[in-house]
């Protein structure tokens, strides 16, 4: 009796999966890969947070375009699962925008990232960003003065004000070809704790 029902089941399972219709994008889904970054908090001019994914230049000290470093270190995540080619790395100078994060950082109510997000999301390469490097071993760790950022980007460092920044984005190449060129801003919006960390960068104060 029970083999009877056991082999009704299972041609109940075959009939369903033989009469499906449709083929659901979702079905078809592969895992990606996602930039991860490690800022060196220790080189911030200000103090900040490993979580934030920023750091400070201050303005208010002698000489700080070519003494004060943004020191950062880019990987990846691969779950185990895939392989990454290449991350193409780009840079732009941003003029503040109309409402800056608070500064010092103001931390969640759970204490481990910061309330809002340090910089604009999404974080879409634009026509303004200029390729800075393609990264092709990993991690890859960089070091910058204001003055080297400034001479890469075209910016006259005395026209900066608080709360300008320097921001790096990321396009990712996965081992088969494929670009992940936009990240979803639940996937890396640090005021969230996500995963992913889709930019990373450096603004400037007066303190």
């Amino acid at each position: 009796m029970k083999k009877f029902f056991v082999y009704i089941l299972l041609s109940m399972s075959f009939l369903i999966d033989s009469c499906k219709k449709v083929e659901y994008d979702w079905e078809k889904f592969t895992t990606s890969a996602a930039p991860r970054v490690t800022v060196n908090i220790t080189k911030s001019a200000l103090p900040t947070v490993q979580t934030g994914n920023v750091s400070f230049f201050n303005l208010k000290e002698a000489d700080y375009a070519t003494k004060q470093q943004f020191e950062w270190t880019l990987d990846y995540f691969d779950f185990g699962r895939t392989k990454v080619q290449s991350i193409d790395v780009y840079l732009s100078f941003n003029k503040r925008e109309s409402s800056p994060p608070a500064y010092p950082i103001v931390f969640s109510l759970a204490g481990e990232f910061p309330s809002i997000r340090q910089f604009p999301l999404p974080s879409t390469v634009l026509a303004t960003d200029k390729l800075f490097e393609r990264v092709t071993a990993f991690p890859k760790t960089f070091t910058h003065t204001p003055a080297e950022l400034a001479a890469f980007t075209g910016t006259n460092l005395s026209a900066v004000t608080v709360n300008d920044y320097f921001v790096f984005k990321f396009i990712l190449t996965m081992g088969d070809g494929k670009k992940i060129v936009q990240y979803q801003e639940n996937a890396c919006d640090e005021s969230r704790g996500e995963p992913c960390d889709c930019r990373v960068g450096v603004r400037f104060k007066n303190q």
